[in-house]
Parts: structure tokens; C-alpha cells; sequence
């Protein structure tokens, strides 16, 4: 299954991924504020974040990286760090108001990493897990960077959603649906899937050893 690429679908990836990068860089100078790193360090937490899963998808697809190629995506990554930065000198950000950026990245980047991997003939279940990398990877390097536990291993729900969101959005292109309905509807699964596991703490099993 291999989406060809045409330029309806190429701009379609082109504003998922810019919105990714955005919320996820933002997402990151938020908790990097919990740390009281400096502007500089914000800076780099935000870029590791926002761009740091794409630039991983990318070299295991043998694809330029997505930044390189297009430096717009470094520039809003590092012009949303700055602006996070400064607003929240201005404005009270609720601790958890984190979260919900965190899940907005988390489904724009499943989605985008999932269409990639179609784009370049990856088969639909390696696309799928590529999706969950690319969603999950910015967060990884982002908490690894401000020397906490990463929230993907512990937290409810976190890539069990992005896996299942890019799984439906394969499905739904594999019926015939339009990409871009198809992306909305996706992306709309993982960010209501991730705030609803985070309101009701859903989360699965955890391994334990036999007492």
C-alpha cells in the first residue's frame, strides 16, 4: 500500500508536520520550564523536541530530513520556543496545560510520520510503528534532556494511542477515504484517546515480578 505523492497530499503533509513541530516545540519550553533552564537551553530542548522523531523517521527511511530540506520547520520550531518563552512571563500557564500540547504533538506527528511512511512504500504495519516513532521520540529526548523519566514509558496511554490512531488512519485511506479527512480523523482519535486516558487514568498493565 504506497500513497503516491501528488501535490494535494504533498501539502497536506507539509501543514501537518508545520502544526506538529509548533505544538510540540511549544510543549517542550513548557516543561523545560519546570526545570528553569535558560533561554538558550529552552531553545535546544524545544528543537531536540520538535524536530528530533521526524529527523529520526527520516534517516531509517533513507529520506532527506525534513528540516534540512525545508528550514522553515527549524524556524518555526525555534520561533514558537521563543514565543512560549516570553508569553509565559506574561501569562499563568496551568502546570497540565503541558499535557495538552504534549498530546496535540503526539497526534499531529503520529499522523505525519504514519503519511511519510506510506509516501515512501513502507508496508502499513511498519508505517504504522513509524507514526508511533515519530510522535513519541521528541517527547523521549525532551524528558531524557531535562533528566526525568520519560513520559512514554509510564504514562497512561501514551503510544498505545498514537499506534492506534495511525493504524485507523491506514484503514481509512485503505477504504478510500480522502487523506486529509482521513488525517483530521485520526489525529482527532489520538489527542481525545491521550486527554481521555489522562482523566480517567487509563493505563496498561505494568510489569511485575511474582511475589
Amino acid at each position: 500500500m504506497t500513497l503516491h505523492p501528488n501535490p494535494n497530499l504533498l501539502e497536506t503533509l507539509y501543514w501537518i508536520t508545520l502544526l506538529a513541530v509548533i505544538v510540540s516545540s511549544s510543549s517542550a519550553v513548557l516543561k523545560a520550564g519546570f526545570q528553569q533552564f535558560d533561554l538558550f537551553g529552552v531553545i535546544i530542548i524545544a528543537i531536540a523536541t520538535g524536530l528530533g522523531g521526524g529527523s529520526l523517521r527520516d534517516m531509517l527511511l533513507d529520506r532527506e530530513v525534513f528540516w534540512i530540506r525545508d528550514q522553515m520547520f527549524f524556524v518555526a520550531s525555534l520561533g514558537s520556543a521563543i514565543v512560549i518563552f516570553i508569553l509565559a512571563r506574561l501569562i499563568a500557564f496551568p502546570p497540565r496545560f503541558f499535557l495538552i500540547a504534549d498530546a496535540a504533538g503526539l497526534a499531529t506527528f503520529g499522523v505525519a510520520g504514519t503519511l511519510v511512511s506510506l509516501m515512501v512504500g513502507a508496508p502499513p504495519l511498519v508505517a504504522s510503528f513509524m507514526g508511533v516513532m515519530t510522535g513519541t521520540m521528541g517527547g523521549i529526548f525532551r524528558d531524557v534532556l531535562c533528566n526525568e523519566h520519560p513520559v512514554v514509558f509510564s504514562s497512561p496511554l501514551y503510544a498505545t494511542v498514537s499506534w492506534g490512531g495511525s493504524l485507523l488512519f491506514i484503514a481509512l485511506v485503505y477504504f478510500g477515504q480522502d487523506v486529509t479527512l482521513a488525517a483530521i480523523v485520526a489525529g482527532l482519535a489520538i489527542f481525545i484517546g491521550r486527554l481521555l486516558a489522562l482523566r480517567y487514568n487509563i493505563s496498561l498493565p505494568r510489569f511485575r515480578f511474582k511475589s
